[in-house]
């Protein structure tokens, strides 16, 4: 199909199971969409094997069924249900065990795809060639259409336990963050869940000891919730339970199953989604940015252990506002090293704003483009500078 393309000057905009098809830019044309839904299937590694060769169109949750059966797991939890592999790889689209494990593209050991003129590239064991087709990672199918990928695969954990502790302020998540990651539990996952009434509660943060704050913990009225995840076996997943319940303090409760939000994105079908990343010690100041820029409640949720956090706003936000909120959110960002990205957005926000922001590596992605689809035939204007 690709080899048909090019000889015809047609465009291909791949698609996997299209959950995070409007993510991104939308392409300035598109003459054939190119579903890779046939590409599934797992190859066969012997059973224990650090990796696994995955068909890029095979669903995410169809690989971890798979591979439970004996045992093993990806340690992936991208949010979008159905999605599939290939999709996840080329959104880089990452859930909460990215802290421990990162995000798919670093996971990555090995990858089939194919270029613009249907040749197939086959590459892996390290070197350029891997750090070439890394690069398709989050590239949205513009450098070239995943036909498989080897991943690093895993045992699963004999135990899982979520602790979870009522949170109010960006501060007040900032300074449990730093206490969690000082004590060494080696968590897996530390998400933060800021509801639009936790989001926009005064800075100062107020002692979970004190009398006003003592119906409010027992209600859990208004509050967000800072959750972290330990994985491994039995024993040790209790003593340090144990051990991070005493540390996070009053309020703290531990579970056997995630809470309710865990691996769902803030942001709804018709909202304009943002996507900040910061470092961990300035994302309370990333978050109190947004929510001075917006003047209104703005639902945050993410791994705060990473600094890297989504946020929504309202699909009625008129698109000069949103650009505005943009403007003034990246200009903090911008002193702190992060950076605000929209994920997705209406159309007429789509085209009002800048989707990117300033982007650094852009010299890099052009000469990328250039090298593996020079004739733009690979969903043109996907990329950020309309690449």
């Amino acid at each position: 199909m690709l080899r048909l393309a090019a000889a015809h000057d047609l465009t291909v905009v791949p698609r996997g199971a299209g959950t995070k098809i409007d993510w991104g830019a939308a392409p300035g044309r598109v003459d054939i969409m190119l579903d890779t839904g046939r590409l599934a299937g797992i190859g066969h590694q012997p059973v224990g094997s650090p990796v696994v060769e995955i068909g890029a169109g095979t669903p995410l949750h169809a690989a971890q069924a798979t591979l439970e059966r004996t045992g093993q797991r990806l340690p992936l939890d991208a949010p979008s249900p159905g999605a599939t592999l290939g999709g996840v790889l080329a959104a880089d689209e990452a859930g909460p065990l990215r802290h421990r494990h990162g995000g798919p593209c670093e996971q990555l050991v090995g990858l089939r795809y194919l270029t613009a003129d249907g040749e197939l590239v086959n590459v892996g064991g390290g070197g350029a060639g891997l750090d070439l087709a890394r690069l398709l990672c989050g590239s949205q199918g513009a450098l070239g259409v995943l036909v498989s990928a080897t991943m690093r695969a895993g045992a699963a954990p004999a135990s899982r336990v979520w602790v979870s502790r009522p949170v109010w302020t960006p501060l007040e998540v900032h300074d449990l963050v730093r206490a969690v990651l000082a004590a060494r539990l080696d968590p897996a996952a530390i998400e933060l869940d800021l509801p639009t009434a936790a989001a926009f509660r005064p800075r100062r943060p107020v002692s979970p000891d004190h009398p006003s704050m003592a119906g409010r913990l027992g209600a859990q009225a208004g509050a967000g919730s800072l959750v972290v995840l330990l994985e491994g076996g039995p024993a040790d997943v209790t003593e340090r339970a144990e051990h991070l319940v005493a540390l996070l303090g009053h309020g703290s409760t531990t579970s056997h199953s995630a809470p309710d939000w865990w691996r769902r994105y803030p942001f709804r079908p018709g909202e304009t989604a943002l996507r900040i990343e910061v470092p961990i010690t300035d994302l309370h100041a990333a978050v109190y940015a947004l929510r001075d820029a917006a003047g209104t409640p703005v639902p945050v949720r993410g791994s705060a252990g990473l600094g890297v956090v989504h946020a929504a706003l309202p699909g009625t936000a008129a698109p000069e506002r949103v650009a505005s909120i943009l403007t003034a959110v990246r200009a903090v960002l911008l002193a702190r090293q992060g950076r605000c990205v929209v994920v997705a957005a209406p159309a007429p926000v789509r085209r009002a704003v800048d989707l990117w922001g300033e982007l650094a590596a852009l010299p890099r992605l052009r000469a990328v483009k250039q090298h593996l689809d020079p004739h733009r035939r690979l969903a043109p204007g996907r990329l950020p500078g309309g690449l």
